[in-house]
Parts: C-alpha cells; structure tokens; sequence
C-alpha cells in the first residue's frame, strides 16, 4: 500500500453555475472526463464521488455514490478515501471536478508532502480540494460527521497539514460561474 489514488468530487449542488458541473463540456469532453483523465496519469485507481441524481459516464474511474447528499464534501472525502484504500492505496489525491487546467504536475507536486495532508496553497490561501490525504484518514473524518460536522476545515484542525506552495495557480482555478468558465484560457 504505497501507490497514489485519486478521489475526484462531482457532488456539489452547483448553485451559482446553474448546472451540473460535471457535466459541462469544455473542448468536446465533460470537465469530469477532463479531470479524470488528467489524474489517471499520475494516480490509480481512480474515485469519482458522485451525487445520488447524477450521470457519470465515459470515464476510467471507479464511480460510487455520495451516501450523504447535500452535506458538504467532508462525508463524501471519507468515502472516496476509504475506496481508494478498498484499492490498495497508501494516500490519495483528492479535488473538485470544477478544475479544469488540474495537472499531473500539480499531482506530483503534491505528493512529496510528508503530512497525513499536503495542501496545495497559492496565493496565502489553503486548497483543500486541491490536497493529498492519508487514507487512513477515515475514522477521523467519519468521528467528525458523526459529531455533525461539515466542513473540510474541521479535519485539518484536527490533525494539521503541510502546505505546499505550487508553482501554477492556475491548476487550482475552479469555475463555479458562467463567468469563470468564459474566462478560462484556451485550453491544451
């Protein structure tokens, strides 16, 4: 157990795009399938964490179910992180299917960390869905739902993280408007 997964989270509510993010299509595939692929180059197996009304599809990834809707991404981390244990995997790259110029050199990055977490950081800000995690992870995280909580923040309080300055922000750019998705550069 000491190769990288990948956990990508699809299952946010996409309130201010309007739709379904994953969905979206940005140089004739869906930013899911962007960012699988782009993982799957550095990361196996590869987690999508899906919302229950949600259609995953074409992609080279293990698809499981958000068994906690509308919660916030901590529970659906721990899911994705113990299937990538499930999988034989030591850590796991996770991130928001909304960052579509995600690189594997981002990935690699990343990994060097030594932390049961490294966090991408640019620009004096924490990413913590930009961040490699400790499997091991679950049992903190699901102490902490159970205990009603949400929020991703609450785990690295918890346990700390290293952060990692990277040298593109633009690999952590998300787009979570109309807006933001018109103001991507031309993509490779």
């Amino acid at each position: 157990m000491n190769h990288l997964a990948a956990v990508v989270l699809t299952g946010g509510a996409s309130r201010r795009m309007g739709r379904d993010k994953a969905a979206i299509r940005l140089g004739g595939e869906t930013l899911v399938q962007r960012v699988v692929q782009s993982v799957s180059s550095r990361c196996a197996p590869v987690i999508v964490v899906r919302a229950h009304n949600q259609v995953i599809t074409d992609v080279q990834a293990t698809v499981i179910e958000d068994r906690e809707p509308g919660q916030g991404p901590l529970v659906a981390l721990g899911q994705g992180l113990r299937a990538a244990a499930e999988g034989g995997a030591a850590r796991a790259f996770v991130c928001a299917v909304d960052m579509p110029l995600i690189a594997p050199a981002l990935i690699d990055e990343l990994a060097v960390g030594s932390d049961r977490i490294a966090l991408a950081n640019a620009g004096g800000r924490d990413h913590y869905l930009a961040a490699v995690y400790d499997v091991g992870l679950c049992d903190t995280i699901d102490e902490l739902a159970s205990a009603g909580e949400r929020r991703l923040g609450a785990l690295i309080e918890r346990v700390g993280a290293q952060r990692i300055s990277i040298s593109d922000p633009q690999w952590i750019v998300n787009v979570n408007t109309a807006a933001d998705l018109a103001a991507l550069p031309p993509l490779p």
